[in-house]
């Protein structure tokens, strides 16, 4: 009866044709009208409607992700799955094109579609640096490098191209929705404070406050965040445009000691909130759509299991109304060994407050676990229902329910020139000038484009896996020129030089293959090979060989450039003396031109270090602001250059 007046009541203010006949439907009684369906309902009543007519299995179902690879049509219709992930380097066939990601996705929703009520699931990837599973994607620099892009280590408050992430931010978004996916498991706003941390790369940098200036990346990702929003209320913009945002990982992720991954992160309340928290105070501010819980500890006690930060922090101190995710088998490492005691680590995870729940795998052992303890009062219904109302939220106010279904309109967007443009300027805004020249009144950069013979070394010159790092392609990186599009440094260098200049590649030369051959100088590229989270922990930064050696056997023999590849500062003190020219580039991307730009004067140098430079591991941790603060490089230094033009 309530449905049939709100229908009459409709009926005068409705103009569009299509409402009207709905409506003059339902009041002849030939369809069932649902007021979750209607759009022009308030989000609150298409919860509450969309609420009561689900079941324990339905709801339960919905916070559930699984992997793309087990989610078949019988599994998404029988359980109900409310949302889907592709893993690191989980994709649709080899280098699969946008019509064969937009069709896998698809295929998987309209399975959704089918299901009793029609819930559309919601499909999640990690787009930590551009859309960076995707061949043909563009790739932008990892967030170490990001952060050296603010203005100096003076002004925090103040961006040199305030836009420049927020751009990265919108450029992703549309990368993503090329591939018919909308939500994206960025940005990561750890505050790493120990460069040992193998996932030290994916934060901006050591100091929060920088940090808290790169959240900018998010109204990038979800649209701006329309005036006067409630505190705490998501946003995303409906439309094919945006995506759906994860603020990771909550909380202290970055902290922990001596920088092991997953370890324990020792510091007190107010340490946490004042170095660890701020960001996400700026990323609930502009209406981040999800958090990801860490799979760290604080002072002892797992994060997933933290009922006090996660629901009584994050949800009522902070007044996020978004839905909070576990990290990849989350609930699993709760425990050590993982999965040793799995009912407990489900109540204390669901209890403590995280909404859906990353299985990826064995997702019917959760749901019969969950269900158990759902039905024998271990876990409140009152905890299920405000797990499904936030992720059904984030659903309706994204236009999931409108249009649940991607189409190829977005294609084109995918590693378009303009994309790789702005991957390009980032490359450039993010590399910092440590040395140049071996005395101030004879720097070295720019470097000359008219030469009679250059030399281009080392094991990164030519190689746009290690360029990009991990988490591209594969979730660990991979070596090689042929896993995605770009330009590696050594192309960049033949597109910038004179035709005459004679470029000479050799990946590792002896010291009389550089004496013999009279270069002009040498630009020599080596680094840290690709890894990720846990293989990419390290107690010692320092280069591997073949590295060092090519070091000694260029820059002892002719004036060299040393540009360092690398997710965050690594031993370089011993070799500083032989080197005339220092640049840090980080993880720069498939945009390796970025590099020439700079080196040869195109462009000046402007980045500021947002990581210190230690002399020796020993020092560490050791961040600015430090007792013990007594850097190679300090945080915030950074040479300069003028643009010229030779």
């Amino acid at each position: 009866m309530e449905d049939q007046e709100d229908a009459n009541s409709n009926l005068k203010t409705i103009t569009s044709r299509h409402q009207v006949g709905r409506v003059q439907q339902l009041l002849s009684g030939e369809a069932q009208y649902l007021k979750y369906k209607d759009p022009q309902k308030p989000l609150g009543a298409r919860i509450k409607d969309l609420m009561k007519r689900m079941t324990l299995e339905e709801k339960i179902g919905q916070m559930v992700q699984i992997e793309r690879t087990v989610a078949t049509p019988d599994v998404m219709k029988k359980y109900f799955i409310g949302s889907v992930l592709s893993g690191g380097g989980s994709v649709p066939a080899p280098k699969a094109s946008a019509e064969a990601w937009v069709d896998m996705v698809n295929g998987i929703q309209k399975a959704s579609l089918s299901t009793r009520l029609g819930i559309p699931m919601i499909y999640g990837i990690d787009a930590v640096h551009g859309h960076n599973n995707v061949y043909n994607a563009t790739i932008f620099p990892h967030n170490v490098g990001l952060g050296v892009t603010r203005q100096c280590y003076c002004e925090f408050s103040v961006l040199k191209d305030p836009q420049l992430v927020k751009k990265i931010g919108e450029a992703t978004a549309l990368e993503v929705r090329a591939t018919g996916i909308p939500y994206a498991f960025a940005p990561c706003i750890a505050v790493c404070r120990d460069p040992r941390w193998g996932r030290c790369y994916e934060s901006y940098s050591e100091d929060h406050r920088i940090v808290q200036l790169m959240t900018e990346i998010i109204p990038g990702l979800q649209g701006e965040l329309p005036a006067n929003s409630k505190k705490g209320v998501p946003f995303v913009a409906p439309g094919n445009t945006k995506v759906a945002a994860c603020a990771k990982h909550f909380v202290g992720d970055g902290g922990t000691t001596k920088g092991i991954d997953e370890n324990n992160t020792v510091i007190s309340m107010n340490g946490l909130l004042n170095i660890h928290m701020p960001a996400y105070y700026n990323a609930i501010s502009k209406g981040v759509a999800t958090v990801m819980v860490s799979y760290s500890s604080w002072n002892g006690k797992r994060m997933h299991i933290n009922q006090d930060l996660v629901t009584g922090f994050l949800k009522n101190k902070m007044k996020f109304r978004g839905f909070v995710i576990s990290d990849w088998e989350g609930l699993d490492r709760v425990t050590s060994p993982p999965h040793a005691n799995y009912s407990s680590s489900v109540q204390g995870g669901v209890g403590a407050g995280i909404d859906m729940i990353m299985v990826p795998y064995n997702f019917t052992e959760f749901i019969d676990d969950l269900t158990y303890q759902v039905k024998n009062n271990i876990i409140p219904m009152s905890r299920i229902n405000d797990a499904v109302q936030r992720i059904l939220r984030v659903k309706f106010l994204m236009g999931l329910f409108e249009k649940p279904l991607a189409d190829l309109s977005m294609a084109n967007q995918l590693g378009s020139q303009e994309h790789r443009e702005l991957a390009r300027e980032a490359v450039r805004k993010s590399l910092v000038l440590l040395k140049n020249g071996k005395s101030y009144a004879k720097p070295l950069l720019p470097l000359p484009k008219k030469a009679t013979k250059i030399l281009v070394a080392g094991s990164h010159a030519d190689n746009l896996g290690y360029q990009c790092g991990g988490w591209t392609i594969s979730w660990q990186g991979l070596g090689g020129n042929d896993l995605t599009v770009g330009t590696t440094i050594l192309n960049a260098v033949k597109n910038t030089v004179d035709p005459t200049t004679q470029v000479v590649y050799n990946e590792n030369p002896d010291a009389n293959f550089v004496k013999s051959n009279k270069f002009s100088y040498a630009i020599v590229v080596i680094g840290e090979p690709p890894y990720a989270e846990m293989y990419g922990d390290s107690s010692n930064l320092t280069i591997s060989e073949p590295g060092p050696s090519t070091i000694t056997n260029v820059c002892g023999a002719v004036k060299c450039v040393v540009v360092v590849i690398s997710g965050r500062p690594v031993v370089i003190q011993p070799y500083l003396e032989k080197i005339d020219a220092l640049v840090a580039a980080w993880l720069p991307g498939t945009e390796g031109q970025g590099v020439a730009d700079n080196l040869f004067g195109d462009y000046g140098f402007t980045g500021k270090l947002a990581r210190t430079w230690f002399k020796t591991v020993n020092q560490l941790p050791m961040n600015v602001g430090d007792p013990h603060y007594d850097p190679l490089f300090p945080f915030g230094f950074g040479l300069t250059t003028k643009v010229t033009k030779n």
